[in-house]
């Protein structure tokens, strides 16, 4: 039966390549990239997503979070074991296998970059609206924020991201069990089945299928997080030891996180939000304002304050990883496709992001639904090939067998459902 390689033998093929000091002589457990995705996930896919899956759905979708978060989960863990495995990037793997998929990766990354920018600046400046006490235009608190954000990281740079993720997930998720908890005393624990069969909403239905599909896009993380994981894990190494076991627990410990929190924020829209008879805002303002006051109906109109700190606080993390992971996996895939633009750093790219990111808020406010939209789907309709490009980095090399498996059943899964989607959009 296939065996993962021990730590020995990582440790024996980190030192053939330029990992530095990223093998220590000590077990302490050190947290890092996977806190970061973590940090960047409970974002869009989280506190949107899976909170209107709930609001709209009730508990009808559980599984499916489940399923699409287990089958993805391979193709991540792959990201960091080839890092772990090489001492490079998964950009660099990409490049490997031909220019064609950097240049794929490229385009798409470019486009998510943008439009993903522009969407966690309106839901962060929607949320800092409540601690205002006078009205402030959306366009000039995404610009005050967005300003904030890259002092911060041209200064504190990766340093501070790292140290600021852990203590927002820590935070995030003790207020966000503690107002489950609150929710579920006060709705009761009808049964999954019963309460299914009350909807009159199915997602089973073609009109619905939009929505799945968005849904599974950015479950837990789009794709391209993968490789800008492992861009994370080289800043890692370079400020201290990150032995390749401390990069796979904090791998783990990070996606399991953003697994639950999936789950969390979809049973608190069915708890709270599902059933009302009130329609649920797919807007990033209007869902905001419904966010805060489902939260605030559960623990009490006094919490109001706190669950918009505590959401603002999630959306700055998400807004700092989302400016810092895409400006670095654009520089990075200039660099390796070297064109002449290579030679602009890391914080010409940040500048470059947020200008255009910041110019869809100021301009095309309105189309931004359709285009979040249009990144998500994009996104999973490309997850099948950069989930067969990261096994294929990995193939070669002995994993567990339920591993290799689970990446097989996954790649099926993901293809078959890809397919069927652009099928039917096509057929439209």
């Amino acid at each position: 039966m296939d065996v993962e390689p021990s730590e020995a033998t990582t440790q024996a093929t980190a030192q053939r390549q330029p990992l530095g000091s990223s093998i220590p002589s000590n077990r302490r457990w050190r947290l890092g990239p996977g806190m970061i995705t973590a940090a960047a996930a409970v974002g869009a896919s989280h506190i949107v997503a899976s909170t209107q899956a709930g609001a709209l759905f009730g508990w009808q979708l559980w599984w499916l979070l489940i399923a699409v978060n287990t089958l993805k989960y391979p193709f991540f863990r792959f990201a960091t074991w080839y890092s772990n495995q090489t001492g490079q990037d998964l950009m660099q793997g990409y490049a490997q296998q031909g220019r064609g998929f950097l240049l794929l990766f490229f385009y798409l990354n470019s486009l998510a970059a943008v439009v993903n920018t522009a969407g966690v600046l309106i839901l962060t400046a929607s949320l800092l609206r409540y601690f205002l006490p006078f009205e402030v235009s959306l366009s000039v608190l995404c610009c005050g924020l967005l300003l904030v954000c890259l002092l911060l990281l041209l200064i504190g740079r990766y340093a501070l991201l790292d140290n600021l993720s852990k203590w927002l997930m820590v935070i995030l998720t003790l207020i966000t069990l503690t107002a489950l908890v609150i929710a579920i005393g006060n709705a009761g624990t009808a049964p999954l089945a019963e309460t299914a069969e009350a909807t009159s909403l199915s997602p089973w239905a073609l009109g619905s299928l939009a929505f799945l599909v968005a849904l599974m896009g950015w479950m837990p993380v789009p794709i391209e997080l993968a490789a800008i994981s492992s861009l994370w894990l080289t800043a890692k190494r370079k400020l201290t030891a990150f032995s390749a076991r401390q990069a796979l627990f904090d791998f783990n410990l990070g996606y399991i996180l953003t697994a639950f929190l999936a789950l969390v924020f979809m049973a608190m829209g069915a708890l709270i939000q599902y059933g009302q008879g009130q329609s649920v805002a797919l807007a990033s303002r209007a869902f905001v304002d419904q966010f805060v006051s489902m939260y605030a109906s559960t623990i009490g109109a006094w919490s109001s304050w706190l669950v918009a700190g505590i959401a603002f606080l999630c959306m700055f993390g998400t807004t700092l990883a989302v400016l810092d992971g895409y400006s670095r996996s654009l520089q990075r895939s200039t660099e390796l496709l070297r064109w002449r633009i290579q030679r602009l750093s890391i914080g010409y790219w940040l500048l470059l992001q947020a200008a255009l990111g910041l110019s869809i808020v100021i301009l095309m406010q309105a189309a931004l639904g359709p285009m979040l939209a249009l990144a998500m789907t994009l996104s999973f309709i490309t997850t099948p090939l950069f989930a067969w490009l990261n096994y294929r980095l990995v193939r070669q090399w002995t994993m567990p067998a339920w591993l290799r498996w689970l990446a097989r059943i996954g790649l099926i899964y993901l293809s078959v459902f890809a397919v069927a989607y652009a099928a039917w959009w096509l057929l439209q």
